[in-house]
């Protein structure tokens, strides 16, 4: 939201007061309030019939460095607020004054106040090199024309610095000139408009803020003054957190410390996944074929999904099967089980008016309702439709044991579509704002069937596919990029999407293989299932047609089992980045930037990304196969050819269907597994560890995980000078070392004569 008519005016009807000099400071061992005025106090009579903003500075976790300013701390609140698993206000904050100037340290990061300038705030690095700052515009509070009262804050931009994140945007990637409003939408890939909206954001400089408010926090990212990144948010007290690096990994690390880690996918959920489609027509008799075109066809099939017209038309959600369509459930699972099968089933969190379940929610106070006591309804989506209240215990309770006779009948994980278009002129249990639940009831939403799913299933066997989230929203995935068009202009779109999802502290991530609304010319499809099948999780699934590889080509079919079949044997690395995922909060699906912050070539690239640490992947958008993409420093090796590429360095290349940039980083210790049949099978039954461009000295370590994530085995190589000396612990199983062009295999200790 824009307040200022250029440099010199305001906008009509908009009255800002800015903090300008500090009165009064309030300083302890690991706190400082400042009370600033809003103009220059020459005299005693300045301080009359004129307002203070009060500045609190805290640490609510090691690194990272709160400010909450207020006007009028009356207001009463209702919630909900963010839950910050990691805030332990005990960490080692301390403050330091000395004459004018007052410091306040959290590990590498230090804020700084001097009460002898006018109003301003500076955050420092550990080597005192300045991060950000808050400048004479930076702490203000405005009025509009219309009686809304607005806290704003702004924090400088560096000459060059660029930002990236603030959730699943479809829009440029580097956000620098944008307008962000943090408000759900079920607007697709195609729009300015997000299902994941995150008040967060990182900077090239090496820091992130995060805006500590669930409800509408609308961001001018160098839009309203090009030097500033301005958010504001319609309410009298505005609370951020300046999160420190320095690299964008530690940032990332330190944001999901304090707002929640990912909790681990179950490994089977890695591999492919097939669904029904959406309105498509399909009974138990298409769900079999389907089956057993994918297993005749020798293309592994890890997961099958029942979308939304698994129910009856009119009447979603009441989670009863079609009975025309699907009249034996329990043994048609079954059957799908027998085969290997794990199985998804569609939901969402709204209950329409022909449903069952609508008078039971009714009854039972289960639905949100109007102020007057109506239960809310409208009928875009489902006729009559009604929504959750997840507020309520009592209904999480009754939702949740809906979804529970499914999983007794033997599905194993949960589309949960839906939850962005959430209404305000209405009434919660709870008492909650309106305004703050329209973000936050995806978080409800989600941490509702994936608690469900822990409890019956065990942790580390819930796994969600998620379209909506928030802050937090990390700790339930997997989440996946929503309707996207089946064009290459819509596979760009989705990827750049992922990748400022992957900067807002997601570590899973997926999309719609082939896209959603349409269906795609056999080239689009070809290139999106390499695409797909090289990104944390792996989905066909369309609208209106079926996503079943043969509906597209002979080629088609060769190309999904090639990539399937590639993605299986890479489990003992990727399941080794999805356990770093968990562990840290770096995610699977990485921006270039992570990886290479040294490299400022890397900071823009949106059509490429590193697949866990050592996997450089980049897409082809064109039918001609043709692609152009960047290869930081080093000599790179072509996964798929064997071909190597020494950069820095552009390429422009053209790819056979079968074929897309595929690079190993240098040095890279690559664990590749035996089994391409699936993504769960034991990892250490005849592994290879691939060696890639070991330099004259080398030194690497990798770790293959178990199905629990926990360690199955660590292995470290060491050059010493002709020979490779590899060294397992933790298994005494043989394995295979591949290195320079020499080979050997053994267990405990593998030595291979390089080349």
């Amino acid at each position: 939201m824009k307040f200022t008519d250029g440099f010199w005016l305001m906008r009509d009807g908009v009255h800002a007061s800015y903090a300008t000099e500090v009165r009064d400071l309030h300083v302890s061992d690991d706190h400082v309030t400042a009370y600033a005025a809003v103009k220059h106090v020459a005299a005693r009579g300045d301080t009359l019939n004129s307002p203070l903003i009060t500045v609190e500075c805290f640490s609510p976790a090691e690194g990272v460095i709160g400010v909450r300013f207020t006007h009028h701390a009356g207001k009463a609140q209702h919630g909900p607020d963010f839950q910050l698993p990691g805030a332990d206000t005990s960490t080692a904050a301390r403050t330091r004054r000395e004459g004018t100037v007052t410091e306040l340290a959290s590990g590498p990061l230090t804020l700084r106040l001097d009460t002898s300038k006018p109003w301003g705030l500076e955050f420092l690095d550990t080597d005192g090199r300045s991060l950000t700052t808050v400048d004479r515009k930076g702490t203000a509070f405005a009025t509009t024309a219309d009686g809304a009262h607005h806290m704003i804050a702004q924090l400088s931009l560096a000459v060059g610095e660029q930002i990236y994140g603030l959730g699943e945007r479809f829009t440029p990637y580097v956000k620098n000139g944008q307008s962000v409003d943090i408000w759900q939408s079920d607007g697709g890939t195609s729009s300015e408009q997000s299902y994941k909206n995150i008040p967060f954001y990182l900077s090239s400089r090496g820091y992130g803020v995060f805006v500590n408010h669930p409800g509408k926090v609308s961001f001018e990212l160098g839009t309203e003054s090009v030097g500033q990144v301005q958010f504001s948010v319609e309410d009298q007290s505005l609370e951020y957190y300046i999160v420190a690096g320095p690299t964008p990994k530690d940032v990332l690390r330190r944001y999901t410390a304090l707002t929640g880690r990912p909790a681990l996918p179950p490994a089977w959920s890695f591999g492919l996944w097939l669904t029904t489609s959406f309105c498509t027509t399909y009974d138990e008799k298409t769900v079999t074929s389907f089956v057993d075109g994918m297993a005749e066809r020798d293309i592994p099939l890890s997961v099958f999904h029942f979308d939304c017209f698994w129910m009856r038309e009119y009447q979603w959600s009441d989670f009863q099967w079609d009975p025309e369509a699907f009249p034996d459930p329990r043994g048609m699972l079954a059957r799908l089980k027998e085969r290997g099968l794990r199985v998804s089933m569609w939901i969402n969190p709204y209950i329409a008016q022909k449903s069952t379940l609508f008078t039971e929610g009714a009854a039972g106070g289960f639905l949100v309702k109007r102020p007057n006591g109506d239960i809310w309804q409208w009928d875009l989506w489902q006729p009559g439709m009604a929504l959750v209240d997840f507020t309520n215990p009592r209904a999480c309770e009754w939702f949740a044991g809906k979804l529970r006779v499914l999983l007794d009948q033997g599905a194993d994980c949960f589309k949960t579509d839906f939850g962005e278009r959430i209404p305000i002129d209405v009434v919660w249990h709870d008492g909650s704002d309106p305004e703050r639940m329209h973000n936050y009831y995806t978080h409800l939403y989600n941490r509702t069937v994936f608690d469900l799913l822990e409890k019956e299933r065990g942790a580390g066997e819930a796994v969600l596919f998620a379209r909506s989230a928030t802050a937090g929203g990390q700790q339930y995935p997997v989440h996946w990029g929503g309707d996207c068009f089946a064009s290459f202009t819509a596979m760009a779109e989705s990827l750049r999407g992922g990748l400022s999802l992957s900067l807002s502290g997601f570590g899973f991530w997926s999309h719609d293989i082939g896209g959603f609304e349409g269906t795609p010319d056999p080239e689009v499809f070809k290139r999106w299932l390499a695409f797909g099948l090289l990104s944390s999780h792996s989905r066909l699934h369309g609208n209106v047609s079926y996503r079943v590889p043969w509906e597209f080509g002979e080629e088609a079919v060769a190309v999904a089992r090639q990539f399937t079949l590639l993605k299986h044997r890479l489990m003992p690395y990727l399941y080794g980045a999805a356990v770093e995922a968990h562990a840290t909060g770096v995610p699977v699906m990485r921006p270039m930037l992570l990886e290479f912050p040294g490299d400022p070539a890397c900071r823009p690239l949106d059509r490429q990304y590193m697949l866990g640490p050592d996997l450089l992947v980049a897409p082809v958008f064109t039918a001609d196969g043709e692609v152009e993409y960047y290869v930081p420093e080093g000599e790179w090796t072509h996964l798929l050819t064997g071909e190597t590429v020494t950069g820095p360095v552009w390429r422009t290349e053209v790819h056979g269907f079968d074929s897309l940039p595929l690079l190993v980083r240098p040095g890279a210790l690559l664990p590749w597994g035996a089994d391409d049949q699936r993504p769960d099978g034991d990892w250490l039954d005849g592994l290879t560890l691939r060696v890639f461009a070991p330099g004259d000295v080398y030194e690497a370590a990798v770790t293959v995980p178990d199905l629990t994530g926990a360690v199955a085995a660590e292995f470290h190589a060491v050059r010493e000078g002709a020979e490779l000396r590899v060294t397992a612990r933790g298994t005494e199983r043989p394995y295979r070392v591949e290195a320079g062009g020499g080979a050997a295999e053994g267990t405990g200790k593998v030595t291979v004569p390089l080349r």
